[in-house]
């Protein structure tokens, strides 16, 4: 039977979707499951490992069994992951010895914190292009390891311990013979990998006090990860085949191939990821470098800034103040809000991330007037998602020293006319929308397709449908727009 068909999994901060993906690239059919948001007395946000995997492998049951399409047509696997969520299990038995450590959670800025003090953070930042922060896996892996006392550090010394990403959890269960391996972007996202030597940095692990031999192998994003039978599913087993973070996998799915191509993913965080090419480039305006992917033995880089309100900004409207009963009704009270009031909100939540860095900084809502009603704060949650998006690529544009004439947008909050329009509108910038809302499980299987033979690259480029702003501001009118929300943000920040 011909094999004809991919698959991607797109495992995210929220749930876990399952894709079916024909021979042509399109995007057939699409199952999901949400799983627990487990959030402590503390504030610490944790998932369930078990209930991630169950998931992933139930949604691709139900995903082909609603298909009708054949076990045997199944060509290939990519996966797409949450980044810096991180994991701890036992190498021999697969059971994890904690729940995952979710990218949001801060529970180990304290360890982040004591590695600065000892004066470490630009060596750490000139060796993996990343700002010293709790954020990324390393502080996490350490703080997994502390939590355990001596017996579990030593066991993770001994090589018993696997400490990894959502990726090498997934492809260490699905495989057959427990493969414990990730993919350059992920490994580029921990704090411990050297952008220069494409390797562990040994140094810096000491430095947290992670044992090397407790990380996975690193493989390129288009590799054979091992094969997989589903729980089953699969009578003859199917090649995993594609492995991206989330955000790569949405700038690889929107065709982000060139230098100087940009994308910007809006979920409960975001990401703008720009390529930047074959060489790194460090960045000295508060974003990050990484690896885009590795493909056939070569590896492009990125920058990267994340920002963690964004789509969250309306859940908190929602669930927290209860302005609103859902995320639809944002764009219609953003239109009947007084476009003269100067409300700014810095959803400064959990502390800023890029271009600030500043953990300790609290959120804030300014330039209330007695004027001021629900449409115009709602409007002012809108407004920072574009302001923050903003920040990052005018940083992009002075690291690089590139004109950014587009960006390539992603994520449910695309589908909001005023907040897409305001951002073409506040960077200046053509903003451009796919049709396809599935970026990074598009990505991931993009990539398993033109590993397993099924894709052509330059013929998948074509696939979507694209709706496009382009801005109307006057220029006088953005940057005195922009020079309040910068003063507004200098409000919040603890330096």
């Amino acid at each position: 039977m011909e094999k004809r068909y991919i698959i991607g999994i797109d495992q995210s901060t929220q749930g876990t979707k399952a894709l079916l993906f024909d021979r042509e690239g399109h995007l057939l059919r699409r199952t999901d499951l949400p799983h627990r948001q487990i959030v402590n007395e503390k504030g610490w946000v944790s998932h369930d490992l078990n209930e991630i995997y169950r998931n992933t492998v139930q949604t691709v049951k139900t995903l082909v069994a609603e298909s009708g399409v054949a076990p045997e047509e199944i060509a290939g696997i990519g996966i797409s992951n949450q980044r810096e969520t991180t994991a701890i299990w036992d190498k021999v038995t697969g059971e994890p010895l904690e729940e995952a450590i979710v990218w949001q959670c801060g529970r180990a800025s304290g360890i982040a914190q004591e590695i600065a003090e000892q004066g470490h953070a630009e060596e750490i930042r000139e060796a993996t292009g990343l700002q010293l922060s709790a954020y990324f896996p390393a502080a996490k892996m350490a703080w997994l390891l502390r939590n355990g006392g001596e017996e579990r550090q030593k066991r993770a010394a001994d090589g018993e311990l696997c400490l990894g990403t959502i990726d090498s959890w997934l492809v260490y269960k699905l495989t057959g013979d427990h493969a414990f391996k990730t993919d350059f972007s992920n490994a580029s996202r921990t704090q411990l990998f050297n952008l220069k030597t494409l390797a562990w940095d040994e140094k810096i692990c000491e430095m947290f006090g992670i044992p090397a031999c407790a990380l996975a192998r690193v493989c390129d994003s288009d590799a054979v990860y091992g094969t997989t039978t589903m729980e089953g599913l699969f009578s003859e087993p199917v090649p995993i085949c594609g492995v991206l973070g989330d955000s790569h996998a949405a700038l690889f799915g929107q065709g982000c191939l060139k230098p100087g191509m940009i994308k910007a993913t809006y979920g409960t965080g975001s990401s703008l990821m720009m390529n930047i090419g074959d060489k790194p480039i460090q960045s000295s305006h508060g974003v990050v470098t990484s690896l885009a992917w590795g493909r056939g033995g070569k590896v492009d880089y990125v920058l990267e800034g994340n920002l963690n309100y964004t789509g969250a900004v309306i859940t908190w409207l929602k669930d927290d103040l209860k302005l609103i009963s859902s995320a639809k009704e944002t764009e219609g009270l953003a239109r009947e809000a007084n476009p003269a009031d100067r409300t700014y909100l810095v959803p400064a939540f959990t502390g800023l991330g890029a271009p600030y860095w500043d953990e300790k900084a609290t959120a804030s809502i300014s330039g209330i007037t007695r004027t001021t009603g629900k449409a115009e704060v709602v409007k002012a949650a809108l407004d920072c998602i574009a302001y923050q998006i903003t920040d990052l690529v005018r940083a992009m544009e002075q690291d690089t020293g590139m004109r950014i004439e587009e960006l390539r947008v992603d994520g449910g909050p695309t589908r909001n006319g005023y907040l897409m329009q305001f951002q073409s509108d506040i960077t200046n910038k053509r903003v451009n929308i796919p049709d396809a809302e599935e970026l990074s499980g598009i990505g991931a299987a993009y990539m398993a397709g033109i590993s397993a033979g099924v894709y052509d690259l330059e013929k998948l480029a074509g696939n979507m449908k694209r709706s496009v702003y382009e801005p109307k501001m006057d220029d006088e009118i953005r940057e005195k727009k922009y020079a309040g929300w910068k003063k507004a943000v200098d409000g919040v920040l603890s330096k």
